[in-house]
């Protein structure tokens, strides 16, 4: 909304300010500054107040506003004076104000930095959060215009204000003066402040998510009159689901004289029906639409699932009907699923919801899932349903205009149904703050995704989000730091999602192999160390086991400490007769589940090869989930402590015995165990997981990789989930050798007062000094123009010297000659010289320099951007073309802590060469450790430094040596996770 001409012209309308935002009971509002066109607003809206809430805004009964009070109240320069409102409809429901004062409490400008506050909400409206969200913008606001504290005077019998600023988590004061309580808030964002934010956004997003999964009552629009079409199919499948609550056919077309449709009342409107309608589901053509929108908010509908096309799938004239369309929803208060959705599945037996095109609900199960693709949306019910899994929630989100797989997560999280959450995206619209959700929600129930379109993202269509440029490798390694179990395909999501949901996790990596085919049982045996998993020597049963060897040998292998899961491998076993038995999967299943169920907690999975009925039947003891407890802490029994080997070396020692072991000898032959070194030794504690009350599901998959697959993901979850229960931290000793405010004082300098927004590279010697102040010294470089003031510039630095080109495409391509190292004296100085300039040309273009020699090591490069849509970003890998060839490359998101550093260095495929590889010397990893914690600290508390490299970091044996950096500055980039709630933009 615009400000008038009158408004005060050397302050612009901060349209920047505006923000939709979710409240407390899900619904939302939007928030923008107050201009001079909302006279009537403030009038009508001061008029709907309690002569209550009037008396605790102006300590006095004040019923009406006077002319000069409205003038006062929509007047502002949007500096010293701002206001905001909260509107739902167009109409004011929450106002806050601030007025900047000096330390007389007197009216001022800049630079007093204290203003006085004061809210005031309506009073149908208190309770949800208004005066909160309002809080949190009003203080964002306050901080960009150079102002640090608020007062505030409340009544004492007002304790719904006071507890608003008590619970915002800022630094504040209070005293009684006067009969009235005096409020002193510092606005700089705490630890507190941002933890009480990000709690009532997970508590409003999440609220608003169950809102559409659990109405009361449903509203089909565009229901046809003949069967078939997208409404009556939605209609007929509701009522097939036997959803508990209310259900109405809409449909302006109706006949006046039709009441019932298909055993539902028929409106002609939502204004006929004799209810607020909780959700509707819209399923008229897009031109429609927003008439059906319009009636939706003027009767107080809570949330839409659009299932009509047309929208940003069409183009830009698309994206723009589709940016109204959420304007117009957010404007009523309402979330929005789709448009171009497929709908939305609710299995709780207290809702049975199916406003979805899927013919028929899926079984009740403990997953949750969430997709942007119809297509796949039907895919992935088809295969879970084929398989006997069941769901808990499904929703399809089509172009995913509002509600996200953020939004999803905030819902999984909290939600008692859902053990598992999967989902499949296309896009992250805001990738901060997806991988702050993930992590926690991974922290109590995996989280399985599928990201497609990982070489052509984009923005999701319609959005208006920064575009992150970062590599799909880089994004992968970024989930998996935020405990996500990231899959490359939607068979691979159900795999994983079958066995996370219904079965423990494992304790470790080694796994026991039993069933009755030697081969099958070689190729899991293949299988498990090619996923870097610990398999014991193979257990062939022989073909002429019974389901009942079966389940002597799973009870047994179960209750061997040595192992933390069990694969199970079965083919047609040979009968009495000589025959193969086929159809007889009944047995087996319930000899396997016998044995799964009176054995300690371990996972169990199968593969079979054509036993007809084991897949059935192993899944119909989940054709009904109960709920069970999975706890979100980790506590365990004890295992045997893994030894230590340098990453990259094999998993295990063991191989294939010629003749695998056989269950009737009794024994196992053992395996050597080893294992790959990690950040920090991990606790030998299993991951605790209650065992269901009823024997569950045991999961079965017809190809042996598939299986080993889906179980190499759930050990490298439990083992995050160790790690997690005991985050790493940032060591206190760097607080002692770094200098913030010095740095930040020189990059201001560096910057200037009119920093270029593109930013400006540092020279070396700025470089050097920038980074010393965090105690990363950079080895320093002089220039040789001419042979002369090389040996000049030798003799300064000291023999032996190496003699480099800095020429833009020589940079660090020694493979090209144009480094010479080892130059012990003058002569030999000289003599590289020469043979450089005369090789590769004039040292106007080599532009040589002349550098002390380091200790030898191995060369390395270390990393740190800022992406706009991620945030900052910490890198590693091995120098050289190779590794830059393979992708060689690791990543973690900024903050590190100690155990991400160290997890770092040991993530990428060549690091066994950092810890002794072939006999070679260890070189030492804790400096570079200190290295890589140094440069996050120094991203993370300057977002100006928007890149550095390092390259070459040679780590020898006792110590690093930084041979040459790299430093560009920039104005930061916004952050609006720190920011106060909003939704995207449009």
């Amino acid at each position: 909304m615009e400000p008038t001409p009158e408004q005060s012209p050397h302050h612009a309308y901060p349209d920047h300010w505006e923000a939709d935002v979710v409240l407390r009971d899900g619904g939302t509002a939007r928030i923008r500054p107050i201009t001079t066109g909302d006279a009537e607003r403030l009038v009508s809206f001061y008029e709907q107040v309690s002569d209550e809430s009037k008396y605790y805004r102006f300590f006095a009964p004040y019923p009406r506003l006077s002319d000069r009070d409205v003038h006062r109240f929509t007047h502002h320069d949007y500096v010293d004076r701002v206001g905001l409102a909260v509107t739902i409809g167009g109409e004011f429901i929450g106002t806050v104000r601030y007025d900047r004062i000096n330390e007389q409490g007197r009216p001022a400008s800049a630079p007093a930095d204290e203003a006085e506050v004061a809210f005031l909400v309506q009073d149908a409206h208190q309770g949800r959060g208004v005066a909160s969200a309002l809080l949190e913008h009003i203080a964002a606001v306050a901080r960009e215009r150079g102002i640090r504290r608020f007062a505030a005077e409340v009544l004492p019998a007002n304790t719904k204000m006071i507890k608003v600023f008590r619970d915002a988590g800022y630094t504040q004061q209070r005293s009684f003066e006067d009969g009235s309580v005096h409020l002193t808030l510092d606005l700089e964002p705490t630890e507190k402040s941002l933890a009480v934010q990000r709690g009532r956004e997970q508590r409003a997003e999440a609220r608003s998510v169950q809102r559409l999964l659990a109405p009361g009552s449903v509203a089909v629009i565009g229901t046809g009159r003949t069967p078939g079409g997208v409404g009556r199919t939605v209609l007929r499948n509701l009522l097939a689901a036997g959803f508990t609550g209310r259900t109405y056919a809409v449909n302006r077309a109706f006949d006046e004289g039709l009441t019932t449709l298909d055993g539902v009342p028929a409106h002609q409107s939502l204004g006929e029906i004799d209810e607020r309608v909780d959700l509707a589901v819209i399923a008229v053509p897009a031109h429609r639409v927003p008439e059906a929108v319009a009636d939706c908010g003027e009767h107080g509908v809570q949330g839409l699932v659009v299932l009509s096309a047309g929208y940003a799938e069409r183009g830009s004239a698309g994206r723009e009907l589709q940016r109204e369309l959420v304007r117009q929803a957010r404007s009523y208060g309402m979330r929005i699923i789709g448009p171009n959705a497929f709908g939305i599945i609710n299995t709780a037996e207290s809702v049975r919801l199916n406003a979805s095109l899927a013919p028929e609900s899926p079984a009740r199960g403990r997953i949750g899932l969430f997709t942007q693709s119809g297509a796949i949306g039907i895919a992935l019910l088809s295969g879970l349903h084929r398989r006997g899994a069941g769901l808990s929630s499904f929703i399809s989100a089509g172009n995913r205009a509002d509600v996200s797989g953020n939004d999803f997560l905030q819902y999984s999280f909290e939600d008692p149904d859902t053990d598992v959450a999967l989902l499949y995206l296309e896009s992250l619209g805001n990738p901060r703050k997806f991988t702050r959700l993930a992590r926690r929600t991974a922290a109590v129930k995996p989280v399985v995704v599928v990201k497609g379109a990982r070489h052509s993202g984009t923005n999701p269509p319609g959005h208006a989000v920064p575009v992150s440029r970062i590599p799909d490798a880089t994004v992968s390694a970024l989930m998996r730091q935020a405990g996500v179990i990231r899959v490359d395909t939607v068979t691979e999501m159900v795999d994983a999602g079958l066995l996370l949901a219904d079965q423990p996790l494992p304790a470790g990596p080694r796994v026991a192999i039993l069933g009755n085919s030697e081969s099958l049982g070689l190729l899991t045996y293949d299988a498990c160390l090619a996923e870097g998993l610990r398999p014991r020597p193979p257990i062939d049963l022989t073909t002429a086991a019974s389901p009942q060897d079966f389940r002597d040998a799973l009870a047994e292998a179960l209750a061997d400490g040595t192992c933390d899961a069990v694969i199970v491998t079965a083919i047609p076993w040979v009968g009495e007769n000589g025959n193969a038995e086929t159809g007889d999967g009944e047995v087996l299943a319930a000899a396997l589940r016998g044995a799964a169920a009176g054995g300690p907690a371990k996972p169990v999975a199968v593969v079979h090869v054509e036993i007809g009925g084991l897949a059935e039947a192993l899944a119909a003891a989940s054709s009904t989930a109960a709920p069970r407890t999975r706890p979100t802490t980790l506590a365990g029994r004890p295992a045997t402590t893994p030894g230590t080997t340098a990453p990259g070396a094999s998993a295990t020692t063991a191989t294939p015995p010629a003749s695998p072991t056989t269950a009737t000898t009794g024994t196992t032959a053992p395996a050597t165990d080893t294992a790959q070194p990690t950040a920090a030794t991990p606790t030998p504690d299993t991951p605790s997981a209650t065992t269901p009350t009823t024997p569950g599901r045991i999961p079965a998959y017809p190809a042996a990789e598939r299986a080993v697959r889906a179980m190499a993901e759930a050990v490298k979850y439990a083992q995050w989930r160790r790690q997690a229960a005991t985050p790493g931290k940032v060591p206190e000793f760097l607080d002692d050798t770094i200098d913030e405010p010095g740095t930040a004082a020189l990059i201001d300098t560096l910057l200037g007062p009119a920093p270029d927004p593109r930013g400006r590279p540092l020279a070396h010697d700025e470089v050097r000094e920038l980074l010393g102040r965090y105690g990363i010294p950079v080895r320093p470089t002089l220039p040789a123009p001419d042979a002369e003031a090389a040996v000049a510039a030798a003799a300064r630095l000291g023999y032996p010297v190496a003699l480099k080109t800095t020429a833009p495409h020589l940079r660090h391509r020694a493979d090209l000659g144009g480094v010479r190292l080892d130059l012990a004296d003058e002569e030999a100085l000289r003599r590289a010289y020469g043979e450089l300039t005369d090789l590769l040309g004039k040292p106007a273009e080599l532009l040589p320099v002349v550098q002390a020699m380091a200790p030898r090591g191995v060369d390395t490069v270390v990393r740190a951007s800022i992406d706009a849509a991620a945030g900052a970003i910490l890198s590693f890998g091995l120098a050289g073309a190779p590794s830059e060839l393979l992708g060689d490359t690791a990543h973690r998101l900024v903050p590190a802590t100690d155990r991400d550093a160290a997890e770092l260095i040991r993530s990428i495929k060549a690091a066994p060469v950092l810890f002794g590889w072939r006999g070679s010397a260890p070189v030492d990893t804790a400096a570079l450790e200190e290295l890589l914690l140094r440069l996050s600290r120094l991203v993370d508390d300057h977002p100006e430094v928007v890149s550095v490299a390092l390259e070459p970091v040679v780590v020898a044996p006792q110590g690093i040596t930084v041979l040459g950096a790299s430093v560009r500055l920039a104005p930061p980039p916004p952050r609006g996770d720190l920011g106060p709630r909003r939704l995207p933009n449009y």
